[in-house]
């Protein structure tokens, strides 16, 4: 069945970040979509429900019924999952959510794909908002929530769409990453890190999917990769575009000079290949998202945007939830919260309240949630992370019922170590013991930190009701 005779779709797993960004933009494209979930809660329902999307609670195979012409399967379900083995049965094609961006906004349009270990969301974010101010229209598909558009996701008005590009899994049937179907023109890569421990055996493992990614991208186009990442320098050479480096060296093609942060805001200038391009603002804070604005800067120049057109997108960005978002402040005590879960990331996002915050006394609260997180992996690497932070706090495993025992990170024995740091650290099982313990300890001028892959319990207003 080709794409013009598609009606009907129907998503299993619809209330996931992608799945759901999928549905909207399917929904936009004039197709009537439906879905199911076991998992329906906010943002997602949230902004299916404004859609008008309806979403059946549970997978159930009288779900599975007759008029659907094509069926979308998340990632978060398996082979043996009710309604694909009714629709297996009863014959309906279906493809998974990578494949079916690609097949209904990818063809025929210029696809920028961002991808790497860390900054992921920002930068996509960054360069969906600035290809915005500059008339270009574009569509786009991001993992957060973009607060200049106000969704995570947009249809395409013009050639470009703008993809956060994902190395983890694609479905059941097919368990390459993501990225491998999202048709990269041009691309970004600002990292490489060893992470989903649930699914890559070690860093060379990951490297094997961003090697292929280099592969795929357009001969016409090109690659902007981080000078710094030693990682990156060994998938590199698989692509055959044009490459070039972005970052704080001298050796950089792109290199960024004279940064500085003032009132949570940065500003830096941009000099190609020795000729200075400009000068530009950005309301963020953190050095590694200056590295984001000058990537972002730099493919837009390359795509032929203007650098007077990119300072004014680029100083009008409003952010994206849950990155260094700060969700309020009472009684002198700013509370942010963060999606950090990998100790680098950890790092960057505390170095980025630093530098915002000098002279502040910062708490860093974090929760192991994330596949990866939970696990041992990094339990000799996550102390140093913490050094930044005057006070660390460590919560409980996020269902640590759904790991062995001996594969769990143990949260104690991360405290202990920060500790042994000489750095102060507690570790408290609960949010309301969390909560109790830092209105208890807490004064004027603290910054709380709040880093987690997940809700939290909803932690950051429990604590502002608080304190």
């Amino acid at each position: 069945m080709n794409s013009k005779e598609i009606k009907t779709i129907y998503i299993i797993a619809i209330c996931g970040t992608g799945m759901a960004s999928l549905a909207g933009l399917l929904q936009k494209a004039g197709y009537t979509v439906t879905g199911s979930d076991a998992n329906v809660y906010p943002p997602m329902s949230t902004l299916l429900e404004n859609a008008g999307i309806a979403i059946k609670p549970g997978y159930r195979k009288e779900n599975i019924t007759g008029d659907i012409d094509l069926v979308v399967v998340g990632n978060a379900v398996s082979k043996d999952n009710e309604e694909v083995v009714a629709v297996q049965e009863a014959g309906i094609p279906y493809i998974s959510m990578p494949q079916a961006l690609s097949r209904f906004f990818l063809e025929g349009r210029k696809s920028l794909v961002v991808t790497g270990t860390h900054g992921k969301t920002t930068t996509s974010s960054l360069l969906s908002w600035v290809f915005e101010a500059c008339g270009q229209n574009p569509g786009f598909m991001v993992g957060g929530w973009l607060k200049n558009f106000d969704t995570n996701h947009k249809l395409p008005g013009g050639d470009w769409f703008i993809t956060e590009g994902d190395e983890y899994d694609t479905a059941f049937f097919d368990k390459g990453p993501k990225f491998l179907h999202y048709r990269p023109y041009a691309a970004i890569l600002t990292s490489i890190e060893f992470d989903h421990a649930d699914i890559y055996r070690d860093l060379d493992h990951i490297k094997e999917s961003f090697r292929k990614f280099m592969e795929i991208i357009d001969p016409k186009g090109f690659l902007l990769v981080e000078y710094s990442d030693k990682n990156t320098k060994d998938v590199i050479n698989h692509a055959q575009c044009e490459v070039e480096t972005y970052g704080f060296s001298d050796e950089a093609d792109w290199q960024v000079a004279g940064y500085s942060f003032d009132d949570g805001h940065g500003r830096f200038t941009l000099n190609h290949k020795g000729t200075a391009v400009g000068e530009f603002y950005l309301p963020m804070i953190g050095r590694h998202n200056i590295l984001n604005c000058a990537a972002v800067t730099a493919l837009a120049l390359k795509c032929g945007l203007s650098a007077d057109a990119v300072a004014k997108g680029l100083k009008e960005f409003k952010g994206v939830k849950r990155r260094q978002e700060v969700v309020g402040e009472k009684n002198g005590v700013t509370v942010i919260d963060d999606f950090a879960h990998h100790p680098t990331a950890i790092h960057l996002t505390l170095e980025g309240v630093k530098d915002a915050w000098p002279g502040h006394r910062i708490w860093a609260v974090f929760e192991p949630r994330s596949a990866t997180s939970r696990r041992k992996t990094f339990e000799e690497s996550l102390p140093d992370s913490f050094q930044l932070a005057d006070r660390t706090i460590i919560a409980d495993l996020f269902a640590p019922e759904k790991l062995k025992e001996e594969e769990r990170l143990d949260p104690r024995q991360v405290v202990d170590s920060i500790k042994a740091k000489g750095r102060e650290a507690w570790f408290f099982p609960s949010v309301n013991q969390i909560i109790d313990f830092i209105v208890e300890n807490q004064k004027p001028g603290d910054v709380v930190m709040i880093m987690s892959s997940g809700g939290f319990d909803g932690i950051h207003k429990k604590l502002l009701d608080r304190l």
